[in-house]
């Protein structure tokens, strides 16, 4: 039996054993906002002792997670955002308000990162977070990711491709220029963020991008780590210590 990570996001299952230094292989199943990819369940051990969920997605698709696993789980952990997690003080007046995906990156970049960070998920959203030296997180910024921007426009405007076309800075067709505008969009707000979080440091942030959108602005953003499993690797440490975290089974 050993301890297994679960992040129930908006698109994407993914789960991992824990292990003694963080997490092992991660594997990732999307869903359909409804239901699973059946072929999650043979990733799964018989025996779990603690299963520790994190979850963002839809309620129904939560509701099924923990139904899954009570039978086969000796205990079920369910993350909520607490003031402190980890070395990570929250910023938010109420931290019920930040997403646990959110939360779980910042308590991730704590342990990579040992002065300021700026923390970008590339998901269904975009979003921003500030974390400094100390492991106080002064907010962020919450926008549409450029896919979501494609999505958006084509839903209010159908002739607007919801896909294609190659990102320049002046587009020569429509596609072009809707992958170079909503590209653009994306990284003149997380641009605009570290020039902000510099100026409070004192010194360029280090900037950790995760989420299934990132290596499409990872090329262009200089000196950008790729860190894809940032929120299951703070999910791995909170597990380490599980200080205020909510039992569900």
């Amino acid at each position: 039996m050993s301890d297994w990570l679960f992040d129930l996001g908006n698109t994407r299952l993914k789960l991992a054993p824990l292990e003694h230094d963080g997490t092992g292989p991660v594997s990732a199943f999307a869903h359909d906002g409804a239901r699973f990819d059946p072929a999650w369940m043979a990733a799964l051990p018989k025996d779990i002792d603690v299963a520790w969920i994190a979850s963002v997605g839809p309620a129904a698709l939560r509701a099924s997670l923990l139904q899954a696993l009570v039978p086969r789980a000796a205990r079920v952990v369910e993350v909520r955002v607490e003031r402190e997690m980890a070395g990570v003080r929250i910023g938010y007046a109420e931290p019920a308000r930040l997403g646990i995906d959110r939360a779980l990156a910042l308590v991730g970049a704590r342990a990579r990162v040992s002065g300021w960070a700026l923390v970008v998920g590339v998901g269904t959203a975009l979003t921003v977070d500030l974390l400094d030296a100390a492991g106080l997180h002064h907010g962020g910024a919450i926008a549409p990711s450029p896919s979501l921007m494609r999505e958006a426009l084509h839903a209010r405007a159908p002739q607007l491709p919801v896909d294609g076309g190659t990102a320049a800075a002046f587009g020569t067709d429509t596609a072009d220029a809707l992958a170079g505008g909503c590209l653009g969009a994306a990284l003149g707000l997380i641009e605009r963020s570290c020039k902000a979080a510099a100026a409070l440091a004192g010194q360029p942030p280090v900037l950790l991008l995760h989420g299934g959108g990132a290596m499409q602005l990872l090329a262009q953003l200089d000196g950008a780590v790729h860190a894809p499993s940032l929120v299951m690797e703070g999910l791995a440490r909170l597990a380490r210590e599980p200080r205020g975290l909510e039992h569900t089974g």
